[in-house]
């Protein structure tokens, strides 16, 4: 036995050695490749690849060394920040070993808003007179919609364009709840308001279709004209082409005008070469956007001055609390840096970068004062992403100005307040009761294991239509127009960024870089007097054991449930949507 403990006691400070010799071995590598990137140099001749099939977030603050490697807990970047993606076109541009890019963007993943800033990035990256080329397998709506700014659009023989016109889709869980005996308990208020409508419908009602069709052919318009001033082709044309489905076959691609070259990966290749003026003997210089970043300087045409525009990036479901992982704007923490930034004499102005679907009212609350604090020193302009709806323009609309894409989702100003009652599903499935003991008439109120009674119901209500009040209220405040007006545009309705323009929910079309702009206007500053200053870099060992721990999250979900994980991943958001929300619909997915 006493041997026996020897083997285990020797294992175990095997492990404990071998953990810290490893985590001294990943700091040592760190610094090693971190002092190696600073030297990294770039060849003449050289072509910016774009790998953009991945997911985007606004600004990528993780600051990783190992970027270039690979392995368990090391791995390439698998988002793209638009934020920095912006800055090294920018770079590109004017940079004469940069000769021109090699578009890899089949089937993206974001938002059309976010492409639509990426893609005007591209389209000034042309204005250099270097080319683009676009080569893929296969492309997707979004995909298409990049890669139809190249010069030369190269489809492979074997594969087809997903070009057929949009469609949203949304998933309902009425059925789920009945067979589970669940009951969804809310309180809403305004006909749009369609984010309960997955736990209390099997369909989407006739308000919902009404506002879905509305913003999605007003972003399938804006999608159109975009690629008919690239294409050559008229929206006419498109919409035919798409209704016939003429893109899918290669050929019929390349007929319509959709792509201008039916080939293989070598033949996209040969064009690279004639482009660049070498022979097949010699090796392209393709360079990543990772090592390209590592080449610019996001200061090194910054003008010598204390005066800056910080740029505050507010990204994913509104929570309370200052927790702002998996994606979320938790309001302490958000709150604080807008205050930072208020008290900072030399920030001159802010630009509140939003991507959100909403979320916490009380949270959305929190912030829209700091919003109000901060613009009472200075101006503080909003710039929507793919998302500012509901608790995002509940932060915007207390912002001096608000700058939208066209293709941006916004408004849904409205209210509900959600609970799920367990007591049957307890009861039926587990065999568990409750019982209990007050000392008030409604002490254990709201409680998820008994029915409210119609007093509790009423009080309920009331609550949420005194929020939608103060919603309605301050948001026709920050528009300047009379509140009658804005709730015959609210009730929860959601708009196109170019429909919010039209009626008054937005000041001006355009993107982050606009919103700069338009700050620097409010804060009458000139160019060369401010600087942009983006959210600080996280260090990699910050995030090390976050990035660990997520990934071992993931595997256990895979390992567990299998195709099931989107379902489970859903069912864990609902843990966030209790009480008074202020979100967009469950998810809104546009392809």
């Amino acid at each position: 036995m006493l041997q026996f403990l020897k083997y285990v006691l020797a294992t175990i400070v095997g492990l404990l050695l071998f953990s810290v010799v490893a985590f001294f071995l990943i700091i040592g590598i760190a610094s090693v490749v971190g002092s190696a990137s600073e030297s990294v140099t770039l060849d003449d001749n050289s072509v910016l690849k774009l790998d953009l099939n991945k997911s985007f977030t606004e600004h990528d603050n993780v600051s990783n060394p190992l970027s270039d490697f690979s392995g368990p807990f090391i791995s390439n970047k698998s988002q793209v920040g638009v934020v920095q993606l912006k800055q090294a076109l920018a770079y590109a541009k004017t940079d004469s070993k940069i000769k021109g890019i090699y578009l890899k963007a089949n089937s993206p993943s974001t938002g059309w808003a976010v492409l639509e800033e990426v893609r005007n990035a591209l389209i000034d990256f042309k204005k250099s007179g270097k080319f683009v080329y676009s080569y893929g397998e296969t492309y997707t709506e979004q995909g298409y919609y990049l890669s139809s700014v190249a010069d030369k659009i190269y489809l492979n023989p074997s594969g087809g364009i997903d070009f057929n016109g949009l469609n949203a889709e949304y998933e309902f869980y009425k059925g789920t709840f009945d067979k589970l005996d669940i009951k969804p308990v809310v309180f809403r208020v305004g006909n749009y308001k369609s984010a309960v409508e997955p736990f209390l419908r099997e369909n989407m009602s006739e308000e919902n279709r009404e506002q879905t069709k509305s913003f999605l052919n007003s972003i399938y318009n804006q999608v159109l004209d975009e690629v008919s001033k690239s294409r050559g082709v008229s929206v006419a044309e498109l919409k035919t082409i798409a209704d016939s489905l003429k893109a899918y076959e290669p050929t019929d691609a390349l007929k319509n005008k959709i792509v201008t070259n039916v080939g293989y990966y070598d033949e996209f290749d040969t064009a690279i070469r004639k482009a660049l003026k070498i022979n097949e003997d010699q090796k392209v210089n393709y360079v990543n956007l990772d090592k390209y970043q590592k080449t610019i300087s996001a200061d090194k045409d910054a003008p010598n001055t204390d005066n800056k525009i910080a740029v505050i990036v507010a990204e994913g479901s509104i929570v309370d609390g200052s927790d702002d992982s998996d994606g979320q704007i938790a309001s302490e923490k958000t709150a604080a840096e807008i205050r930072k930034a208020r008290k900072d004499k030399n920030v001159k102005a802010i630009v509140l970068r939003i991507n959100s679907p909403g979320g916490s009212g009380l949270a959305s609350e929190v912030m829209w004062r700091e919003i109000q604090l901060a613009r009472e020193k200075k101006p503080v302009i909003a710039s929507m992403s793919n998302y500012a709806a509901s608790g995002g323009y509940y932060l915007a609309m207390g912002c001096n100005k608000i700058v939208a894409q066209p293709t941006t989702i916004t408004g849904s100003i409205g209210v509900f307040s959600l609970f799920f009652r367990v007591d049957e599903f307890t009861k039926n499935k587990l065999g568990i009761t409750f019982d209990r003991v007050n000392t008030n008439a409604h002490s254990d109120y709201p409680t998820l294991t008994r029915e409210m009674d119609d007093f509790e119901k009423a009080h309920f209500q009331r609550s949420t239509d005194r929020f939608y009040e103060v919603f309605t209220n301050k948001a026709a405040q920050g528009r300047k127009m009379p509140v009658e007006k804005l709730r015959a545009l609210a009730g929860g309705r959601v708009w196109s960024g170019l429909e919010g323009k039209q009626n008054g929910l937005v000041d001006e079309l355009g993107g982050l870089d606009k919103a700069i702009s338009l700050a620097a206007s409010e804060a009458k500053l000139k160019s060369g007097e401010y600087r942009v200053r983006y959210p600080a870099k996280k260090e990699f060992f910050e995030t090390l054991f976050d990035t660990v721990d997520a990934e071992q999250e993931a595997r256990l979900l895979n390992s567990t449930f299998g195709d099931l994980v989107p379902y489970v991943q859903k069912l864990k958001k609902l843990q966030t949507m209790n009480g008074l929300q202020a979100r967009l619909p469950y998810e809104i997915n546009i392809r």
